[in-house]
């Protein structure tokens, strides 16, 4: 029970800063403001805010249950995480968390939350490659290599 509050409680900040304090900012300071009527664009980014965010929550609750830590680079997971939607990407909570960012900016039709989101995936790419992967290769040996080779970073194999 303790480690799922750890985890939620991760995933709050998480949540908190990146998809949503940091996002309000950048309207904010682009001095966008919520659409006034609802059409096609604010329905399709609203979907995808929606399956960003579900994702990125489904892969925090399988690093609790499955991996028993958190997402948190300081109470990683003790266990090397290959289910849930790690069996498809290795990195499916960050392409949810872009993924939501995308459909932000779909919503409001915001190209400065559009470069936010595009600033996210090359800051989360630089950090999976340069820090991630190597304390997961350190952690986990020859189990993260073969998971490498079966799973791909950022796209789904055919």
């Amino acid at each position: 029970m303790v480690l799922l509050i750890r985890a939620l409680t991760y995933a709050t900040l998480f949540v908190g800063l990146v998809l949503v304090f940091l996002p309000a900012r950048v309207l904010e300071w682009s001095g966008v403001i919520r659409p006034a009527t609802i059409g096609i664009a604010q329905v399709a980014g609203g979907a995808l805010v929606a399956l960003g965010g579900g994702l990125a929550l489904w892969c925090i609750l399988t690093f609790a249950l499955v991996g028993r830590g958190t997402p948190a680079p300081f109470d990683p997971p003790r266990r090397l995480v290959m289910r849930g939607p790690y069996q498809l990407i290795r990195n499916p909570m960050y392409v949810g968390a872009g993924i939501a960012l995308g459909g932000a900016a779909l919503f409001y039709r915001s190209l400065p939350m559009l470069g936010y989101a595009l600033l996210f995936f090359l800051i989360t790419h630089l950090f999976v490659v340069w820090y991630e992967e190597p304390t997961l290769r350190r952690t986990f040996g020859p189990d993260y290599d073969a998971y490498c080779q079966r799973v791909r970073r950022w796209c789904p194999r055919r």
